[in-house]
């Protein structure tokens, strides 16, 4: 994307971003509050299911003023968590979307549910009159609701009447400001959880038929507007997937149980996203490091693929969410084939085109970096960035780029430019027992600042003992790159060793299983490299770079080969 084409698109984000901003400010004023008043419902018609997994000690560590949410441990010393200032804003979010409830609900104790609703209680006293930020944010409101609604047994449990009614006054003003502001909402993970809330809401409290059926109708417009064809989310991320469903699976349950016919929309989406997940996950049950995944929590992805019926073989080819998977005799190869998504749901996104992330016998191999979730921002940008990833690099360029000013905090970080012309094509031979599965796919990342398109190829081969790889790089004009820095990079994964052996290197698993990469060509080198999705956080591994003028080898190939266990 050019820059004249690159700055009237910001522009327009940042107008946009302003007149929300102002409106949200005019909805927490006085002269707005009266929209959120009306009849509070008088009961509760059901508590729906969660599927998020609970830990028991949890609900102990928050009994005792520790609250160790997104990767952090909070001590209250006595003080009400809301009234502490925590300088993590996913820890912030963490404590006002109420997903912890689930913990205290596990717990199944009296204990548990005193403090259940002692907790909601104080944030109704804090928060409950004045709308504010962050706890009032839309994503994060919506967030809350839900989890009101699931874990409603635990924090009505030995309540009195006066707290009943506080809390369902609460609620459903929350559900009211949900319902206005949701329209002006830009597209997005968190404009569609809003309206899977107002149909939880629809489900859970007693409201008219009509508006059911308005929550149901747009809930099935916004599936449609977000979730792919192929299962896939529009912010191409599979984490997207994965939190989507945890949501969308229970509320296909709730219309079940509330005996409500649910959107053809909502059950299609689910039928498609389940077969997604299974498409993103490796070997060793991790969803593979792209757009924003980090750490996968795999009791999470077990229990959301319970409810996969159907449990057939991942499918190979995601055209519409822009990803190829190779798959046989144990071996899995996952590689981004898309071009970049929409700037105004690029938040999380990654210059990671063409990269690729390789297991086998339920380890990783080749990773990319992924993200440290809970970690310092400042590392946001390396993780994103191409270099980041198991991909050729040219001139130590990205081949996209990040809004990383923010202006002034309005966008976030955006991906502005990147991958627009992405084209792919599969080389399998055979689909049954094939002797190979294989794509080349090219983009033109580098093509606006270099003039130059990146295309590779991937095949395995010889029953999954085989991967092999060509990257070329090729001008728009003549077809002859220029000279110019290429650097190919394979990020080890930190559980297995990587060492020299000759001309070959071999990286080999704890287990045993291993692998051997060569290129006949030009000398691979190691080197020091960060692997951001640790469970730990971040640590340190190695990586196997290619480095070469692309004048002198417009066309490189090279070759990974199972070891023998």
């Amino acid at each position: 994307m050019s820059a004249a084409v690159e700055a009237p698109e910001l522009w327009g984000l940042v107008a946009k971003a302003l007149w929300r901003k102002t409106r949200r400010r005019l909805r927490a004023g006085p002269g707005w509050r009266f929209r959120y008043a009306g009849r509070t419902p008088d009961r509760l018609l059901i508590a729906p299911p969660d599927l998020r997994v609970a830990d028991p000690q949890i609900a102990q560590d928050i009994y005792y003023g520790r609250f160790p949410f997104a990767g952090k441990v909070v001590e209250t010393s006595g003080r009400s968590p809301f009234h502490i200032k925590v300088a993590s804003p996913e820890w912030v979010e963490a404590l006002q979307n109420f997903h912890w409830l689930r913990h205290l609900r596990a717990a199944q104790t009296e204990l548990a549910a005193v403090n259940a609703r002692a907790l909601v209680g104080e944030w109704i006293g804090l928060h409950g009159k004045r709308i504010s930020h962050p706890a009032w944010d839309a994503g994060i409101t919506a967030s809350r609701v839900i989890s009101w609604l699931q874990h409603s047994s635990i924090v009505l449990q030995g309540a009195d009447f006066a707290f009943y009614r506080q809390f369902l006054k609460a609620l459903s003003v929350q559900v009211r400001y949900l319902r206005a502001v949701v329209a002006e909402m830009p597209m997005g993970e968190d404009r569609l959880r809003v309206r899977i809330a107002l149909a939880f809401a629809s489900l859970s409290l007693p409201v008219s038929a009509a508006s059911l059926r308005t929550a149901t109708r747009c809930l099935a417009e916004e599936l449609d507007r977000q979730i792919l064809p192929d299962g896939g989310h529009i912010s191409r991320s599979p984490l997207a997937v994965l939190e989507l469903l945890a949501d969308l699976l229970p509320l296909r349950q709730t219309y079940a149980n509330q005996s409500a016919t649910p959107p053809q929309a909502l059950l299609g989406a689910v039928d498609r996203m389940l077969p997604a997940l299974r498409f993103f996950r490796h070997q060793d049950g991790s969803l593979a490091r792209f757009n924003g995944m980090g750490v996968t929590v795999h009791d999470r992805v077990a229990a959301i693929l319970r409810h996969d019926d159907a449990g057939a073989a991942p499918l190979l080819h995601a055209p519409h969410s822009g990803y190829e998977r190779l798959s046989m005799g144990g071996t899995t190869v996952i590689a981004d084939t898309g071009a970049a998504p929409a700037v105004d749901h690029s938040a999380q996104a990654h210059a990671g085109c063409l990269s690729f992330e390789l297991s086998s016998s339920r380890r990783s191999f080749i990773v990319n970096a992924g993200v440290d979730t809970f970690g310092a921002r400042d590392f946001r940008p390396l993780a994103r960035a191409t270099a980041a990833h198991s991909t050729a690099v040219f001139n130590d360029a990205s081949s996209a780029r990040f809004n990383l000013a923010g202006m002034n905090g309005l966008l976030g970080t955006p991906l502005v430019a990147g991958p627009r012309a992405v084209r792919s094509r599969r080389l399998d031979e055979g689909r049954n027992g094939s002797t190979l599965q294989g794509f080349i796919a090219s983009h033109d990342g580098y093509l606006q600042r270099f003039g130059l398109f990146h295309e590779r190829q991937l095949v395995l081969s010889d029953g999954g003992q085989m991967l092999e790889g060509i990257d070329r790089f090729h001008a728009a004009q003549n077809g002859l790159p220029r000279s110019g820095h290429v650097a190919i990079r394979f990020h080890v994964h930190p559980d297995a060793e990587l060492e020299r052996d000759g001309d070959s290197l071999t990286i080999q698993g704890r287990d045993g299983e291993g692998w051997i990469f060569r290129c006949g060509e030009v000398r691979a080198e190691i080197e020091d490299s960060i692997f951001f999705a640790g469970l730990a956080g971040p640590a340190r591994t190695k990586q196997i770079v290619l480095h070469y003028d692309a004048a002198e080898h417009p066309t490189l190939a090279w070759r990974f080969t199972r070891i023998a266990v």
